[in-house]
């Protein structure tokens, strides 16, 4: 009798580990994202909230008095997320009586960055704003303006071997990694559970990009176990929409049963969405990070991509400028601030770009609504 239990529990144990995972359910996923923050700092820091970033009427007055200049050092200016950190800081700033002496960028090249840097000193700002293109190769410029009594507020990433509240205030970043998972879930909902998926991925030492190719790819393997990533193929730019363009043919060409494609942003999703068009394969599924016009429109319009993670980059950007003032006025801030990540389908996408830009859908995105 004992052996015959052993070999029933034996059994029964094999079955359990064969049998496949269950499946998330991706609707309420989604729906948790939007009250959490997933991603921690550069330096592994946990995050605050945005809403603790605050400025009272008699700071604001003494940071006016100064009447001080900001320099905003963009590693690249050419997407709408960047424009919209622009306005939020020019908004913000404007606010605060704070003079933009400077907008820079450097098209995603290291030297540019530090020539740029380099430039802007020279208008002696006591505000730089930036996000580095690459950690190492920058941080000596931004050790440099640090030095020279400059306070620095950096977006999503920092120079290696910086601390913040002695080189530099504070970073801001959107919660990448949620919105790498929000992107897996909303893939996994658009395939219905299953189907074999391609990755089009960021090669370089970028945090943002890595965590949410991290995220992505962890949600996928671990929480829909009939979704089966079957290649990956890295982009490194400075074409980005070019490079995806080839890297997703690839990808279509060598994995014919491939049903959907992750792309780590909105420009390389525009490339994916070429090779799609290219391959005749209009059953595709995209899903990507960052709201962008040109993703909208084909979101909009029932084309490939069927969902996005959003960052918000009008708000990261006034949340910048505010941890500017912090370190205009000596005041203590959080190391590492971040803001929840945000879902978004064609059902939510016209809310959705008011949340992220402050202002209505474009008209182009409104015709494709309509």
């Amino acid at each position: 009798m004992s052996r015959l239990l052993l070999s029933s529990a034996l059994a029964l144990g094999l079955a359990a580990i064969m049998a496949p995972a269950e499946a998330a359910d991706p609707k309420a996923a989604l729906a948790s994202l939007q009250s959490s923050v997933l991603s921690l700092g550069p330096n592994g820091e946990k995050p605050e909230s945005a809403a603790v970033v605050q400025l009272t009427d008699d700071e604001l007055a003494k940071i006016k008095a100064m009447k001080a200049k900001a320099a905003i050092v963009m590693h690249y200016a050419g997407n709408d997320w960047s424009q919209a950190q622009i306005d939020g800081l020019k908004t913000q700033f404007g606010a605060m009586g704070i003079e933009v002496v400077a907008v820079t960028d450097a098209g995603f090249k290291p030297d540019k960055q530090v020539a740029d840097i380099e430039t802007v000193m020279a208008q002696k700002p006591n505000v730089i704003v930036s996000i580095p293109t690459d950690p190492v190769a920058t941080a000596n410029a931004y050790k440099t303006a640090a030095d020279a009594g400059v306070k620095l507020v950096f977006m999503d990433n920092v120079p290696r071997g910086m601390q913040a509240g002695k080189d530099y205030v504070s970073v801001v970043s959107a919660d990448n990694y949620g919105n790498g998972v929000a992107a897996a879930h909303l893939m996994a909902q658009a395939l219905g559970g299953k189907g074999q998926i391609g990755i089009v991925y960021h090669a370089a030492d970028f945090f943002v990009t890595r965590q949410r190719y991290d995220a992505f790819k962890k949600t996928i393997t671990e929480s829909y176990p009939e979704i089966k990533i079957v290649a990956e193929q890295g982009i490194g730019g400075p074409d980005f929409s070019g490079d995806a363009e080839k890297a997703a043919s690839a990808i279509l060409v060598s994995n014919a049963g491939v049903k959907g494609i992750w792309a780590v942003w909105d420009v390389p999703a525009e490339g994916v969405i070429s090779a799609a068009r290219t391959a005749g394969r209009d059953d595709l599924v995209i899903t990507t990070c960052d709201l962008g016009e040109n993703v909208a429109i084909d979101m909009a319009s029932g084309g490939f991509v069927k969902g996005l993670g959003a960052q918000r980059p009008y708000d990261q950007g006034v949340t910048e400028a505010k941890l500017a003032g912090y370190g205009l006025l000596g005041k203590a801030a959080p190391a590492y601030v971040a803001l929840p990540a945000l879902p978004v389908s064609k059902d939510n996408l016209a809310d959705a770009w008011q949340a992220v830009y402050h202002k209505p859908v474009t008209d182009k995105i409104k015709r494709s609504m309509d």
